[in-house]
């Protein structure tokens, strides 16, 4: 994509800078996982730890001659989607098994007034589907399994985790993750004693499913809005779309927003991105027409500018007249909506 050349009162008008808005609300990312194993640190043999070629069940439960809590556990997993799009990705997490319950078994599990099966710290490490470019992560810590009763807020399902932190297109995430889901977090095969071949995972096969995270980003994507609207642009000439000169359906426009995140390649903070080559951005990003998906053609970083993109789009052709809705998200975080005219 050449450099656009955009009427010097948008950008000063506009200035790349988002108006004050109330409190964030979290964007829901259902993220898909397959080949979940947890395996089980069920003896201190450190010289039989992974191997042991074949499918070896885990040793915490009652009568295999393991108790329960203080154990630790590790666990790996695919990442194959994010809100039904595909991408790939790993799953990692750490804990230990602290087998609470109100109700407990003697020996076997520890006395509470809450129920819940580890502590656990968790990375999931979100790439493109060319399982090359990485999006980001988003790192979570809390308790795992069966947490009962459910702590407050957005579905948890049977967890109880904080967002802590993220990288990329995350940095700076807080939220809360839950199983939740359109299959309501994992099933299968999930556990495995630590002195099976954890290079085998994948072949032998795990569990599989989806959590859901409620993200509250550091920053978000919002369409610039300047003095005489949304900077929404004809490509042909990158005059504003407005009342006086609609957008029409098929067309191509411009649009200039902030907070898209990271490019490829990376720059340093508060580094204004270069002309040549232009800063391609990292993410996915998307952009809907009254919530039709329509075609992203390039998404960069403006030259010149520390936050300001520049993302291409057609109007789908089956867009009907009137105003019309346009949407803007990246690493499927939404931003606010604005509207535009359509013929």
């Amino acid at each position: 994509m050449s450099r656009s050349i955009i009427g010097t009162s948008i950008l000063i008008t506009a200035g790349f800078i988002n108006s004050a808005r109330g409190q964030e609300s979290a964007a829901t990312l259902v993220v898909g996982l397959e080949n979940v194993v947890e395996y089980q640190v069920d003896t201190p043999d450190l010289s039989k730890w992974g191997t042991n070629p074949n499918i070896t069940q885990g040793g915490i439960a009652l009568g295999m001659g393991v108790g329960c809590p203080g154990v630790p556990v590790v666990v790996y997993g695919d990442i194959v989607s994010v809100n039904g799009d595909p991408v790939r990705g790993t799953f990692v997490g750490r804990g230990t098994s602290v087998c609470l319950s109100p109700t407990p078994t003697a020996y076997v599990y520890a006395i509470g007034d809450i129920s819940a099966n580890s502590l656990r710290d968790e990375t999931y490490y979100i790439l493109q589907s060319d399982g090359v470019t990485p999006i980001g992560t988003i790192m979570v810590s809390g308790l795992n399994g069966s947490v009962s009763p459910h702590p407050p807020g957005p579905p948890p399902g049977g967890q109880n985790f904080t967002i802590v932190g993220g990288t990329g297109a995350f940095l700076g995430a807080r939220g809360q993750k839950g199983s939740g889901g359109p299959t309501g977090g994992l099933t299968g095969n999930l556990t495995a004693s630590i002195t099976e071949d954890p290079a085998k995972r994948r072949q032998h096969g795990g569990g599989h499913g989806s959590f859901t995270f409620y993200v509250i980003p550091m920053f978000r994507p919002e369409v610039v809005i300047t003095s005489s609207g949304p900077a929404v642009t004809h490509s042909s000439d990158f005059s504003l779309v407005s009342s006086a000169k609609p957008a029409t359906a098929g067309e191509i426009l411009s649009l200039f927003a902030t907070g898209l995140g990271p490019t490829r390649a990376s720059l340093a903070p508060g580094q204004p991105f270069p002309s040549s080559p232009l800063a391609v951005v990292n993410s996915p990003v998307a952009v809907t027409v009254n919530g039709k998906a329509a075609e992203v053609m390039n998404a960069v970083g403006y030259p010149g500018a520390v936050d300001g993109y520049q993302v291409n789009f057609r109007v789908p052709p089956d867009i009907s007249p009137g105003a019309a809705t346009i949407q803007i998200s990246a690493a499927w975080i939404p931003g606010a909506p604005v509207s535009i005219p359509v013929k």
